[in-house]
């Protein structure tokens, strides 16, 4: 029995060291975050001399700026690492004007990694559709919340206004640095000036545009990392608090699914952890569809977090962009939600595409083709028709 304890009192004590470890590299990952922002808001702006304009010239139409964001984040399967990148870059002097519909454009690519893992259960019929219905959801939400608010934002420019004025709110002093956090700049300083030093070292023409690869390496990196050790320490507590949420009202569901989020750092993460359960039957549709529209929101943590990066000129840029993207979660969740007409519309439609796809197999992967590939082809073509 001695031996038994001791045995147990080792284990205990092991896994405390691995979990302090686990936590030590989720903090360190962070500050490698925080810094690649810099990197690449630092390089961005030195290799365009100030003015980002021309080499995003394919962006200066919103139609284009959306393709970009849909097409980065379907590939890279990350919001938070386009939506960081994107701080990054009006760091380093892309305009908000610029950035705002890529960001809109990351929030339609994201759902495409729930409505993979719907695939995986194409095998059972019913599984199949209740679970392909539970990603679809999330998918149709996202285009009709872009289609609204991208018309608005065209037309009165009003969520770049608020962002502006909440981070207005933030953002302050002399030289329009963040308030309360300017300790970030001395302790980032040293390692993008060795990351610096080492990119003229490589080649020193090309110095500014490899600290901007780097840095888009590091948040890559960075968030790959915090995600896998967030499932590993968190995704037992964020499935109890999704479980416990779950069915028990709309605003207890988005609130949970926004908490699950910043737990794990993924809003990818979060709706493919429902999926499975709603193919189960675990869930039905309407309990899901609330948790989905907290990802949303729980996932601009990430580029609230990069833009604390940004000091200087340009963190009032950064943080609007930052703020810009929780504001448009938000306010998508108020309106689409909030307006019956509207909040029955993605429901409906994840059924009926449901139920084709359960019909043909293929449909489902064709669904997938042209919601994230096509669509973004045919917003180019439509744009150039009628420019």
């Amino acid at each position: 029995m001695t031996n038994h304890a001791a045995q147990m009192t080792d284990e205990g004590q092991s896994s405390t060291l691995q979990t302090t470890i686990q936590w030590l590299v989720v903090a360190l990952s962070v500050y490698f975050l925080i810094t690649a922002v810099g990197m690449i808001g630092g390089g961005f702006k030195a290799a365009t001399k100030g003015d980002a304009t021309q080499l995003f010239e394919f962006a200066t139409n919103p139609f284009m700026g959306l393709v970009v964001g849909i097409l980065a984040t379907s590939l890279i399967q990350s919001s938070s690492t386009v939506t960081s990148i994107i701080v990054g870059l009006v760091a380093g002097g892309l305009s908000v004007e610029m950035a705002i519909p890529m960001v809109m454009g990351a929030n339609i690519g994201t759902t495409i990694t729930n409505t993979i893992v719907a695939l995986g259960h194409i095998g059972r019929k019913k599984a199949f559709r209740r679970a392909f219905a539970a990603a679809t959801v999330h998918d149709i939400f996202n285009l009709i919340a872009v289609v609204i608010f991208m018309t608005l934002e065209l037309t009165t420019g009003i969520l770049q206004k608020i962002g502006a004025v909440l981070a207005e709110s933030l953002v302050g002093g002399a030289d329009v640095s963040v308030k309360g956090l300017n300790f970030i700049k001395p302790i980032t300083k040293p390692v993008i000036g060795a990351v610096k030093d080492f990119a003229e070292f490589i080649y020193a023409p090309w110095a500014n545009v490899l600290l901007v690869l780097f840095g888009v390496a590091i948040i890559f990196f960075s968030i790959t990392l915090v995600g896998k050790l967030l499932k590993k320490l968190m995704v037992g507590r964020a499935k109890r608090i999704m479980h416990g949420a779950i069915g028990r009202g709309p605003v207890t569901g988005i609130t949970s699914g926004a908490v699950v989020t910043v737990l794990v750092q993924s809003s990818s993460t979060t709706t493919s952890l429902m999926v499975p359960l709603a193919g189960a039957g675990s869930f039905r549709l309407k309990q899901i569809y609330p948790f989905t529209l907290g990802a949303n929101i729980g996932t601009c943590i990430t580029s609230l977090l990069a833009a604390t990066a940004v000091t200087g000129a340009t963190a009032l840029p950064a943080m609007t962009i930052a703020l810009f993207h929780l504001t448009f979660n938000v306010l998508a969740v108020l309106v689409i939600y909030g307006i019956k007409n509207l909040r029955v519309l993605p429901l409906r439609g994840a059924m009926w595409l449901a139920k084709l796809a359960t019909k043909n197999k293929v449909l489902a992967l064709l669904y997938i083709l042209g919601v994230y590939f096509a669509l973004p082809g045919l917003l180019v073509l439509v744009y150039k028709l009628f420019s």
